[in-house]
């Protein structure tokens, strides 16, 4: 059985954390903590937090995201677990982010400076400028009508070329797209 845990006051105002989705058989046992107004409730442990929660996302003053399990519940309710030390100061002035992309699957996110994984190459910046290159990098995902004004062979050869400049330049799209 975890002993009580209980956080400062505010201790995860302004911050940024990715949580992982575990089963609901992980909090058996456990005492919730706290439930927030929104319908949230939270266990916390020695070794993290479980949040159970049917929203995930933007959270007040926070950006906390979930990582779905590889076999999906049909619930949105979802448990998710993060450990202490992956949450992350957040605040809309600092250059935090850098943005990662999974080109087999089509997808893009960002992630924090702080992360272990961040490898130093990929430019930072700030959440909103982090939030503007996301969106570009979507629509070069989801369109295809952008490429009919390029002579490519492939256009997944393309789409890589003009991501990886938005990940690791501070060129605009526009200069990326006039310089092919």
């Amino acid at each position: 059985m975890e002993k009580n845990i209980k956080p400062a006051p505010n201790a995860f105002k302004n911050t940024f954390c990715v949580f992982e989705e575990v089963p609901m058989t992980r909090i058996e046992g456990l005492k919730a903590q706290f439930n927030s107004k929104a319908g949230s409730t939270y266990f916390y442990t020695d070794k993290g937090m479980y949040r159970l929660s049917h929203h995930w996302g933007r959270l007040a003053n926070s950006k906390w995201r979930l990582i779905a399990a590889p076999t999906p519940s049909a619930s949105k309710t979802k448990l998710g677990f993060a450990a202490w030390e992956t949450f992350y100061p957040d605040n809309a002035t600092e250059k935090l982010y850098y943005i990662a992309v999974d080109y087999e699957q089509g997808l893009v996110n960002y992630e924090h400076k702080n992360n272990p994984q961040y490898d130093n190459e990929a430019i930072l910046r700030t959440s909103f400028e982090t939030t503007k290159k996301i969106k570009q990098i979507r629509n070069l995902f989801e369109l295809t009508s952008w490429a009919k004004y390029y002579d490519y062979e492939d256009i997944d050869v393309l789409r890589k070329t003009i991501i990886e400049q938005l990940i690791f330049t501070d060129k605009s799209l526009e200069d990326i797209k006039n310089s092919l």
